[in-house]
Parts: structure tokens; sequence; C-alpha cells
């Protein structure tokens, strides 16, 4: 595996996408600058819904999808791999949406594609519930994707809490792990870190992971933030506070 250096993007996303391309690309090349080969954004780029109606009525085709458009043209423009954490994606003939995480490489050409396996459904203890099987449909395969550093492996956010996919994933050969997210605050302080660390070091790989941080757009809890950079010891290579 060759050295490299990962620029993470952390965003508050609206429920505009316009708002968020615009933001995703000025901060794109503010990394490019800084000397980044290979850039990040979270789950959830594109926009977070302001309820599930809205969620799949904004959801774009993967021809028309402006993040991934814009994405793809960012990469190109400033010579870097791109790893766009997920976008809500509609499929022709299918009621529910993706969440789909696309790997992107230095010329905007798709190199894999990975859509969220573990859906987030959960009834937390405050009376906030999370029912992310009504509005999305699971993924059914894991993705290895080669890039010039080394064998990626993709998943998202909730992914984090089941151990196989990232032993499954390192036994097939991964060196890296990407797992972009959405985290809120309440479960980002208590097993964010924990989470992350653990599965660097039962896999023996490196880590990249950014996040979502500040008010929901959906209305739901704040999101923790605190995009990290992990080696396969557990060390904290690098980290982003709450804020964009």
């Amino acid at each position: 595996m060759s050295s490299f250096k990962a620029g993470l993007i952390q965003t508050n996303v609206s429920n505009e996408m316009s708002e968020n391309v615009a933001f995703v690309r000025e901060q794109a090349k503010l990394a490019r600058d800084a000397g980044a080969d290979f850039i990040m954004t979270p789950e959830n780029t594109g926009l977070i819904g302001a309820n599930r109606t809205e969620t799949l009525a904004k959801a774009q085709t993967e021809e028309e999808h402006a993040m991934l458009a814009a994405c793809r043209a960012s990469a190109r423009d400033i010579g870097a791999w791109f790893l766009l954490g997920s976008i809500h994606v509609r499929v022709p003939g299918e009621e529910q949406i993706r969440n789909r995480s696309y790997l992107i490489d230095r010329t905007g050409g798709i190199v894999a594609s990975y859509d969220k396996i573990h859906m987030f459904d959960v009834q937390l203890a405050g009376g906030e519930s999370y029912r992310e099987s009504s509005t999305f449909k699971p993924g059914d395969k894991a993705v290895l994707a080669e890039t010039p550093w080394g064998v990626l492996g993709m998943t998202i956010c909730y992914d984090l809490r089941f151990p196989y996919l990232y032993r499954d994933l390192a036994h097939a050969g991964a060196t890296m792990l990407s797992i972009p997210s959405s985290f809120t605050v309440p479960t980002g302080q208590a097993h964010w870190h924990t989470l992350m660390r653990a599965r660097a070091i039962e896999t023996g790989c490196f880590v990249v992971a950014a996040a979502q941080c500040g008010e929901a757009a959906d209305g739901g809890m704040p999101r923790y933030g605190h995009s990290l950079v992990i080696d396969p010891w557990g060390k904290v290579l690098n980290q982003l506070g709450s804020g964009p």
C-alpha cells in the first residue's frame, strides 16, 4: 500500500441540492489545494429531505443526479479521486430509493458503487424513531474497489455496527475502509470513536469516515460530526470537530 493524503469534507446538508453542491465543490478545491489525493464526503451528501415524502420526491436517477455530476466534475477539474459518501438514487421501476455511495477516479469515471446494506431502524429512548427501510431499499452485496493506494472496502454509516461485513471485506483483500456517516449526537458521543477504532483494529485496515454535523434538515437530532481518519492500530490520525 502506497501513501496518500485524504481530505474529508464535513457537511451540514440542507434539503436544497444546489446549496450542498456548491459547498462540496468549494471544499473539494480547498482540499486539493492542501494536497489531498483522495477526497471524501459523508452519507446523504446530496440532501436530507424535511420528511419522507420530500426525500422520495427529490431523489434523482443516477443519470440525472446533480450531486453525482458535480462530484465527477470536481474529480476531473482538480485531478483527485473522490468518494461520494452517499446520495439518494431513484431506480426506475422501484418504489423505494437507494442510499448509494460512489468511488470516482481523477478522470471523473465511476469506479464502483455500493448500496447501503443495513437500514437504520431504531426506536430511541426519548421517543424518536428512525425507519430507513420505509424509504430505502437495502443493498445485497459487499463491494471492493481498486484504487492507486490499495483495495477499498465500501460501507455506509449503520453498517458500522455489523463487524462481520468488515471482517469479510478485509479477508477479501481490503486495506482501507470507507464509512461515510450521519450519526446523531447521542450515539456519536457514546459509540462513534469506539466503533470506528474497533473496525480498524480488528481488520488491520485504515478507516476514513466523513460525517454529517449540525442541525438536521429533517428535524431529527443534530448530527455528531467528528470525521475521522484511523490507522490499523486504532490510532486517530486526524479528526474534525462538530462544525462544517
